[in-house]
């Protein structure tokens, strides 16, 4: 649980540094990023299955919403909770979570590609020297 929690870290961590440096309306105090990075990704951890019971549950149109929806709740709170993380207008309040949602997307599914890639190279190195 502990790594898993960690790697949703990573990928948050991720997001957020992506839409922060694309987005001139979004800023995240240095001081500050671990803890708005840890508020959102546990927000996403807890936000996101909830999210998705109740859509499919009351509303199974927008279950695929759900991501996108679970990562806008968790940048409101995550502004409202820490000094640390900006987002000034609607279009960046729509970037920064549209970003942030496929950033982390996209993280979640090639990190560990890469990683095992990376980790079938250098063991084939270190079987070849």
């Amino acid at each position: 649980q502990i790594r898993t929690q960690r790697l949703r870290d990573d990928h948050a961590a991720i997001g957020l540094l992506v839409a922060k440096l694309t987005l001139d309306d979004m800023s995240i105090d240095a001081s500050s990023f671990i803890a708005v990075v840890v508020i959102f990704a546990v927000l996403q951890s807890v936000l996101a299955p909830f999210i998705a019971k109740v859509t499919a549950r009351n509303a199974p149109a927008i279950l695929g919403a759900t991501g996108l929806i679970s990562t806008f709740i968790a940048l409101v709170v995550a502004d409202v909770v820490s000094d640390g993380l900006t987002i000034s207008g609607a279009s960046t309040w729509l970037l920064a979570t549209l970003i942030v949602w496929l950033t982390t997307m996209l993280a979640t599914l090639l990190l560990p590609i890469i990683l095992v890639k990376l980790g079938i190279q250098a063991a084939r190195d270190r079987r070849s020297e």
